[in-house]
């Protein structure tokens, strides 16, 4: 049984992901039949596919992102380094200052750094 996506944004994404992937199918010159063999799916589960059906599994739009040359697409999809609220949060998380303890040494990093410091291989 499967769960129907109530929200409306959601579903709206769906169908567009569906018709960017057939008209990247189609600037490619690939059959529906075709493509449908190229990433192991029957005709009617492409069709679904291309019309943004949830039902379709993640496997499938992989495979279709694969012959398309576009795989990246999917493992870049929530990249932490390009999850901008994720990167908002990390740093809101920082501690806004940091006290010395009694009895802890100053640091010996120079607080401007110069080409000398680089030399060693040692200057950040």
């Amino acid at each position: 049984m499967t769960t129907r996506i109530a929200s409306l944004s959601a579903r709206r994404a769906l169908k567009s992901l569906g018709a960017n992937l057939k008209t990247a199918r189609l600037k490619r010159r690939i059959s529906l039949k075709d493509f449908a063999e190229r990433i192991g799916v029957s005709e009617s589960t492409l069709i679904r596919l291309e019309k943004g059906d949830e039902g379709v599994s993640i496997g499938a739009l992989t495979m279709a992102c694969l012959v398309l040359g576009e795989l990246s697409r999917i493992s870049d999809l929530l990249d932490p380094g390009s999850d901008d609220t994720g990167l908002l949060m990390d740093r809101e998380a920082l501690p806004k200052r940091i006290d010395r303890r009694r009895g802890d040494r100053p640091s010996t990093v120079p607080a401007i750094a110069t080409d000398e410091d680089d030399a060693g291989g040692v200057g950040f």
